[in-house]
This record gives structure tokens, C-alpha cells and sequence, in this order.
């Protein structure tokens, strides 16, 4: 989230090592430590909701672990309260969990491939398994799209899983994780922090008060707290 949020075009002074371009997107698979380098779709918007909900993406820095910007340190994870009783519920329903991030850091020159999985594995060491993770590894002048809002990230993590973008559910704490599930025709649900902005909150099409409360509002429709702006 805050870290990744659009700065403008930032320029990067030295390519990293593990630069990508635009074209492509890192994709992990369950069981495998490094990404493949997939091209990133360019589907179209799916036509609406048409059927029971498969799948649940989330976003990762704000939604499931604290955000700490450009973190390469799998000791600085702190998954955020009831990401583990959330990310359970769904499992338990036979619903697929993938994660979709953002990380400027690596076109930034902050970040090393290296570093994204291994801050993966100690998301998934804390919170379990997921399907899937698709990551944005470019900056916000790259033109790529994938970076979120563009829904690059969401329909690569569902032609993966098998799943239609129409029965899928984003979740995350920001406009843009919102906005990626609209253009890729998937149900987004916003999770506000303090750093969310006010507009993001009045723009959100549904939204929940934390993450427990977003797969309730998922499973069972709205509740105190959560429902529909």
C-alpha cells in the first residue's frame, strides 16, 4: 500500500538487477520459491457478477501485514489483526486465496527479487498457503499493466487459478486495489487504515471495518460495520 501508492513517474537513477519489463509480471505458484516471468494480460473486463463467488484476492501491505515501505525483511512482517481468522474462513468455504502486490521497490532499485519471495514465504508461514501471488515489480512510469489500478495483477491470478474475474473478490485498503477489481470486472471490497484516503473510503463500492469483517461481508452479506457505500 503507502509505499506503492502512484508517485508520479519516478525515474530510477540505475536499473536494479532484477528490473522487469513492462510487458511481464512476476507470478508464484504454491511450492515454487521463484517467480515465472509471465506476460500480463489483456483481457477484457468480464460483463458482471454471474455466479457464487470462487476466489478471494488480497492486497498485501495494509491488508494482510502492517505496511512498511519497500520491505525486504521477512523479520519486520506483522500480519494485520485477524488476517490468519479471515484467510481460514475463506479457505474453509472452498474459496482459492491469492495475493495481488504492488512493489515499486524493485524497479525503484530498493528491492531484490530475492527479497519479495522471501518476504512471501514469511506471509505464508504466518497466514497459511495461498493459491497464488501475482506481483507488480515495475514503477509508476513504467507503463505497465499490472501495476494497480490496472487489473493486470487480478486476471493473471484468475486465469491461473481457474476462476472468472466476475466471481472473484479483491480486498484491499486503498482506491487502487478497488479500482484494479472494477477494471478487471471482480468484486472489490475496501478494508480502511488511518493512511486510506477520505475519497477512497466515499468511492469504495463496498467496504468493511477489517478483515474478518471483509470475508463475512464476502459469505454472508453486510453486518455492523461492513456493507455496500
Amino acid at each position: 500500500m503507502g509505499a506503492d501508492r502512484d508517485q508520479g513517474a519516478t525515474a530510477v537513477a540505475a536499473p536494479a538487477p532484477d528490473r522487469e519489463g513492462p510487458g511481464r509480471l512476476w507470478l508464484y505458484a504454491p511450492g515454487r520459491s521463484a517467480p515465472a516471468r509471465v506476460p500480463v494480460p489483456a483481457g477484457a473486463r468480464s460483463p458482471g457478477r454471474t455466479g457464487p463467488l470462487e476466489a478471494v484476492l488480497f492486497d498485501r501491505d495494509g491488508t494482510l501485514v502492517a505496511d512498511v515501505p519497500y520491505n525486504g525483511d521477512p523479520a519486520l512482517v506483522e500480519p494485520m489483526p485477524g488476517a490468519r481468522a479471515a484467510l481460514d474462513a475463506a479457505r474453509a468455504r472452498g474459496l482459492a486465496v491469492g495475493v495481488v502486490s504492488n512493489q515499486s521497490g524493485v524497479a525503484r532499485g530498493l528491492l531484490s527479487g530475492a527479497q519479495v519471495a522471501a518476504v512471501r514465504q514469511e506471509v505464508e508461514d504466518r497466514l497459511g498457503p495461498f493459491g497464488v501471488w501475482t506481483v507488480c515489480p515495475h514503477g509508476p512510469g513504467d507503463g505497465c499493466g499490472c501495476r494497480k489500478p490496472a487489473p493486470g495483477l487480478v486476471l493473471a491470478a484468475c486465469a491461473f487459478l481457474g476462476v472468472s474475474p466476475a466471481r472473484t473478490a479483491v480486498v484491499g485498503d486503498i482506491g487502487a486495489d478497488v479500482d484494479a477489481a472494477r477494471a478487471a470486472g471482480a468484486r472489490g471490497v475496501l478494508v480502511p487504515t488511518p493512511v486510506t484516503r477520505a475519497e477512497e473510503v466515499a468511492a469504495a463500492p463496498e467496504y468493511a471495518c477489517d478483515l474478518p469483517g471483509a470475508v463475512r461481508l464476502l459469505l454472508y452479506g453486510p453486518g455492523d460495520g461492513e456493507g455496500a457505500v
